[in-house]
């Protein structure tokens, strides 16, 4: 197993950690969220703290998302030894489209940088072809 196969997971999983701290930093958002009985809390796009809601509840559901990856594809590793491909084309499939929309004012360029080394990695790891 090479050593980016193994530092590709640990990458996805403290980008979900950075979601998760984002998701629950923004002030006030989860209070009010909690307050008016989560049911529906967000669905009112007129509010004054629609945008804050709305991001808060982002964040935290892509960082649910790219747990999900990190964990999974950290077994995958840890099982067969390869990080498969499909890891850095999902990456890039999220992270490209959010650089283009929103760059530069978020974060978003870190998972086409991992999807490149997740990509990488799986390249490196590949099966031999004569074996």
């Amino acid at each position: 197993m090479n050593p980016l196969a193994r530092w590709v997971p640990r990458l996805i999983i403290l980008t979900s950690v950075l979601h998760f701290v984002w998701a629950f930093a923004q002030t006030n958002a989860w209070a009010r969220i909690a307050s008016d009985g989560f049911l529906s809390a967000v669905a009112d796009e007129s509010a004054a703290d629609y945008w804050p809601r709305e991001g808060s509840v982002w964040f935290m559901a892509c960082g649910v998302a790219l747990l999900a990856l990190g964990t999974l594809s950290r077994h995958v590793v840890r099982t067969t030894g390869r990080l498969p491909a499909q890891i850095g084309w999902y990456l890039l499939a999220l992270g490209v489209p959010l650089c283009v929309l929103y760059f530069p004012v978020t974060g978003s360029w870190a998972l086409p940088v991992i999807g490149v080394l997740a990509l990488l990695a799986a390249r490196k790891s590949a099966p031999d072809a004569t074996g």
